[in-house]
């Protein structure tokens, strides 16, 4: 599957060592040279996949310098260390172990956007790539402090007091899933003088449980909790860009909730204009209006977001799946400053994190989905109809179709990641956003 979200598939069915030569050499060969951080998650496939894809580099003149196991936003930070030309991660983000996939940054650690992407792809479409000869070729570095640096700089932002979280003398669990976070996040929580409770924190690549943060996937740091006391639960995904958390009773905020407290934290400090995707919870747009500002919303996936957050200078962005964007750091998801954030929240507001889930917006979402191979359509058509039936309803076409309606809305859109069309709805209550969604897919 190619998409602003990566090259990914299941290693050794589509996602082979040839295409990974193919799609690299490609992206190596549209730098024309110069330096490429790579860093990868736990995946047992991750170090055969590293081997091939710095082999190649190298052979496009690329030079290399190897960051490792490191989540996806210590990777954008070490291109914006070493000022390289580029940066590649081995992920597949929240996609179950047999996946992997190639996740590809820009000079300016932004992942590539839909015309650089489309220049990558029509470059591994023709198969000529910029091969070197024995005297031309990249050299190999490592980087053992990447991790440090990326902690280092989120430990400097202005409004990250480390003495005053030091003093609250929090106690947290922290589940990794055994993914790239699991050396990172206990690290920067020990410099943040947390005591911490790691749940899944070996880097094996051996997930426990499935490793995309929602509910039904979280109940093992929720009952800890429960049992144990913590001030807060910490998740993250496989790359540790997504972020969920906890409070002290064992409930969940709610993936929706993570951007929306960072986003109440920052435009505590610095006035401005928010930004989100399409699929996000209106919580986003209600604290922005608490501030005197403006949430924009963007197509979902990263970059477009990003793109939206700079054309129109926001301070702050994110997206409702537990991503938080600072671009005082670097313009991609983040869950180690997305943490660092919300702590130093905490400790300035000086309660406890159920108290303050509950001041926030409360909404509902209910996140479905349509597999087409079961449908006997494709997205496009489906969401041609879902259009033209509802037109009435002023849709939004920016990115599949997003109806709203006065107590809620639907949002029709295919998936970056799987063969689905995913159907997100919101309202008041539970049951109300899932009426919503279920209505329009009896419709059609």
């Amino acid at each position: 599957m190619i998409s602003v979200s990566g090259i990914r598939g299941i290693f050794g069915s589509h996602l082979n060592p040839e295409n990974l030569v193919t799609f690299t050499a490609a992206y190596g060969t549209w730098l024309d040279g110069g330096t490429v951080v790579v860093g990868r998650d736990s995946r047992v496939t991750g170090q055969i996949c590293e081997d091939i894809v710095c082999a190649t580099l190298q052979s496009v003149g690329c030079d290399v310098i190897k960051v490792g196991i490191a989540p996806t936003p210590t990777v954008a930070m070490g291109v914006l260390k070493h000022n390289a030309a580029g940066g590649i991660i081995l992920t597949a983000s929240h996609n179950p172990a047999q996946w992997n996939a190639l996740k590809l940054l820009n000079s300016k650690s932004e992942f590539l956007d839909a015309e650089q992407g489309r220049e990558v792809l029509d470059i591994a479409e023709k198969g000529v790539f910029a091969y070197k000869m024995f005297d031309e070729i990249g050299s190999i570095s490592t980087d053992s402090s990447a991790i440090e640096y990326h902690i280092e700089k989120i430990l400097e932002l202005p409004y990250i007091d480390v003495e005053s979280i030091k003093q609250k003398n929090f106690t947290v669990a922290v589940d990794a899933v055994n993914g790239a976070g699991s050396v990172a996040l206990p690290k920067l929580l020990e410099k943040l003088g947390l005591q911490v409770h790691k749940l899944h924190c070996e880097p094996n690549g051996i997930f426990p449980h499935n490793p995309e943060p929602l509910p039904e996937h979280l109940t093992e740091i929720c009952d800890f909790i429960k049992n144990n006391p913590c001030d807060l639960g910490i998740v993250t995904d496989p790359d540790a860009d997504r972020l969920a958390l906890v409070d002290e009773n064992g409930r969940l905020f709610g993936e929706e909730y993570t951007q929306v407290a960072a986003f109440d934290f920052m435009l505590g400090k610095t006035p401005g204009d928010t930004a989100t995707n399409l699929s996000s919870s209106r919580a986003a747009d209600d604290i922005s209006k608490k501030f005197g500002h403006i949430c924009h919303r963007a197509a979902v996936g990263e970059i477009n977001v990003v793109k939206v957050m700079q054309q129109k200078g926001a301070v702050i962005s994110g997206e409702g799946n537990g991503g938080v964007i600072n671009p005082d750091l670097h313009p991609g998801r983040d869950a180690l400053v997305g943490t660092a954030m919300i702590l130093q929240h905490l400790a300035e507001l000086g309660v406890k994190a159920s108290d303050y889930r509950d001041t926030l917006p409360e909404y509902e979402m209910s996140k479905q989905k349509i597999e087409l191979s079961k449908l006997g359509t494709d997205a496009d058509e489906l969401l041609e109809k879902v259009a033209k039936k509802y037109s009435g309803q002023n849709p939004n076409r920016t990115d599949g179709v997003k109806i709203d309606f006065e107590d809620g809305w639907v949002h029709f859109r295919k998936s970056n990641t799987e063969p689905i069309v995913r159907v997100y709805s919101e309202a008041k209550t539970a049951a109300e956003a899932k009426k919503l969604a279920d209505n329009l897919i009896a419709s059609i």
